[in-house]
């Protein structure tokens, strides 16, 4: 493991390798056991999208393991000024020992690791949210003990992290069900993966898809990005959102996550949301220790 640049690059072994170093780097956290790893390691974090969770999380992710990280956003560089990321790359690889990267387009993660020559880590794109379903994958181990043979239901827009989720789930033994509109299901090359490799549904009956589920996702009807499109969207997703209606039809002790941030009332009510808010913000907090998992694992000597 070089990088992590999406989900469909690991191998089922190195995610449940990831989730046992970030279980453990938790529970020292926990008991206050210092684990300096990355002591004299600089990440550099390049934001061209806002961030709350993201940049924090990995901010404080690097102080915890004894390292520095500097947030460095577009208008910083000049790379929001035409330079070439393939010349941005080979620059920053001179200064840096990674590189966490929070944009719109793939292309420009990838191209960051083609041309560099340290670890790239992908903070959000608009194809793929790795470190969102690392943590994701963690909380759920953490409620179920387990993750083989669960079923995860995703209701709202096919986006990045319906993307991700299809993969992560599928690669450590779980059923997917995306409940969406017909004209928003997630990237096709990712469902016809899916379809060959595990036990996955994509369907615009929400009853279906959420029947025996273990585990209940949702997300901004509109990401960042798509804000134009923020009316429109609230007409076409109104019938999919997460309530107590089809929680009724997952499996007793389904959990509900949400990526955050939530628009309460649109892609999920508030009773849902508060019912469900200690999983979800154990969701949150894993972000932090799934993503020391990964600084660890691709910057440590």
């Amino acid at each position: 493991m070089n990088h992590l640049l999406k989900l469909s690059d690991l191998t089922s072994e190195e995610i449940i390798s990831l989730l046992n170093l970030a279980d453990q780097l938790k529970y020292e956290k926990k008991n206050g056991i210092e684990h300096p790893l990355l002591k004299g390691k600089t990440l550099g974090m390049i934001f061209e999208k806002s961030s709350t969770r993201t940049r924090v999380s990995f901010e404080v992710g690097m102080y915890q393991l004894g390292g520095n990280a500097l947030f460095l956003s577009s208008n910083d560089l000049q790379i929001g000024r035409g330079e070439p990321v393939c010349d941005t790359a080979r620059v920053l690889s001179r200064y840096l020992d990674g590189i966490m990267i929070r944009t719109f387009d793939q292309e420009e993660v990838e191209a960051l690791a083609e041309y560099g020559s340290i670890p790239i880590i992908n903070g959000l794109t608009d194809y793929a949210h790795p470190c969102q379903v690392l943590a994701d994958l963690l909380t759920i181990r953490e409620y179920k003990g387990k993750l083989q043979g669960l079923k995860l239901c995703f209701i709202g827009d096919g986006n990045n992290m319906a993307n991700s989720l299809i993969v992560g789930c599928i690669k450590c033994g779980m059923s997917v069900a995306i409940a969406c509109p017909d004209n928003y299901k997630p990237d096709a090359e990712i469902m016809a993966w899916a379809a060959e490799n595990g036990d996955f549904t994509c369907t615009s009956n929400i009853e279906e898809a959420v029947k025996g589920s273990d585990v209940v996702y949702t997300d901004v009807w509109a990401s960042m990005g798509q804000e134009q499109e923020a009316e429109e969207r609230k007409k076409v997703f109104a019938d999919f959102q997460v309530n107590e209606k089809f929680m009724a039809l997952a499996n007793e002790g389904a959990m509900v996550l949400h990526c955050l941030p939530a628009h309460r009332g649109e892609e999920i009510t508030d009773e849902t949301f508060e019912k469900h808010a200690s999983e979800i913000f154990d969701e949150a907090e894993n972000r932090l220790h799934a993503q020391k998992a990964v600084l660890v694992e691709l910057m440590k000597d």
